[in-house]
């Protein structure tokens, strides 16, 4: 990790944006931002509103996306950056999309037999019809194109299927039903390109809530960081090689959080791939950095590398 080579570059960390997760965004930028002046680079913080415009007032050479959801971790942004011709930290504009479209990563998934629970796509009430028949109750019920655990629910029995399948069509253009496993909840950050990629220590996520939603994420005291996981060496580190793979899967760059259950019967089962993971201070990337000996200015300093090597 060489500091040198930022010295003379003036970095814009983009935060904020038009997602549901602005907030979480903000609250990563100001994060990233005060880190890297504390490294001493020439940096500062810009929202998305006429992001081109000052990205030429500004003069910036490269840019550090702590952006979090739609605009942000799909691609659209991505995509504006390379058409300008700015550096830009983390996955490429197809990386990002697939990983965004949780139904297009599974899919991505079951081609290459990595373990993800069963699903299926709905877009209206009629797509239902059969579903409660073929599926085993509990179910999941999520947006296809969100993050953070927004908008998802789990239905328990048959009766309430029905309106929670209307709510979420209600709120969301997209959305999908996936198998519920119950077993033990980790994310594992991935960081680093090409040979140098590598799986970060497991993180176990013991939530108060009902499952690790938007509520357990971002308030203090709703989840208990457990690292390294609890798990039995050998699954430890199947759990790593699977997130690895899954990273590799959809052509990930530079970073990534790979969720994941383990089910009890020792099944590694790839939930969703985060190319922006979260940085603040309640967030799993930096924890999970620290137990492998990262300070939080090095991890940054990592991930501001991704783009100076793409």
């Amino acid at each position: 990790m060489q500091k040198s080579k930022f010295k003379n570059k003036k970095i814009a960390v983009v935060m904020g944006g038009r997602s549901s997760e602005r907030e979480v965004s903000l609250r990563s930028g100001k994060k990233v931002l005060a880190s890297l002046k504390s490294q001493e680079f020439d940096a500062i913080g810009l929202d998305t509103d006429n992001l081109v415009e000052n990205l030429k007032k500004k003069k910036i050479d490269i840019v550090f996306l702590a952006l979090h959801g739609k605009y942000g971790e799909d691609g659209t942004i991505q995509g504006l950056l390379e058409m300008y011709g700015y550096p830009y930290t983390g996955s490429g504009v197809l990386a990002s999309a697939l990983a965004m479209d949780k139904v297009a990563s599974k899919r991505i998934f079951v081609a290459v037999d990595i373990p993800t629970p069963k699903f299926k796509k709905i877009n209206n009430i009629k797509c239902c019809e059969g579903v409660k028949s073929t599926f085993p109750f509990p179910v999941v019920i999520k947006p296809v194109c969100e993050g953070s655990s927004i908008g998802v629910s789990i239905v328990k029995d048959k009766n309430n299927f029905d309106k929670a399948i209307t709510k979420a069509l209600s709120e969301f253009d997209n959305i999908f039903i996936e198998e519920y496993i119950k077993g033990c909840e980790v994310t594992v950050g991935i960081i680093g390109s090409g040979a140098d990629t590598v799986p970060l220590p497991v993180l176990e996520l013991v939530s108060k809530k009902e499952f690790y939603d938007f509520e357990a994420k971002y308030n203090n005291g709703m989840t208990e960081f457990i690292i390294p996981a609890r798990l039995p060496v050998p699954l430890y580190e199947k759990v790593q090689e699977t997130a690895l793979a899954a990273h590799n899967a959809l052509g990930c760059y530079g970073v990534s959080r790979v969720d994941i259950i383990v089910s009890k019967d020792g099944v590694a089962f790839v939930h969703d791939v985060n190319t922006i993971p979260g940085l603040t201070d309640l967030s799993d990337l930096p924890a999970q950095a620290l137990t492998a000996g990262l300070t939080y200015d090095q991890l940054i300093l990592r991930i501001l590398e991704s783009a100076e090597k793409k």
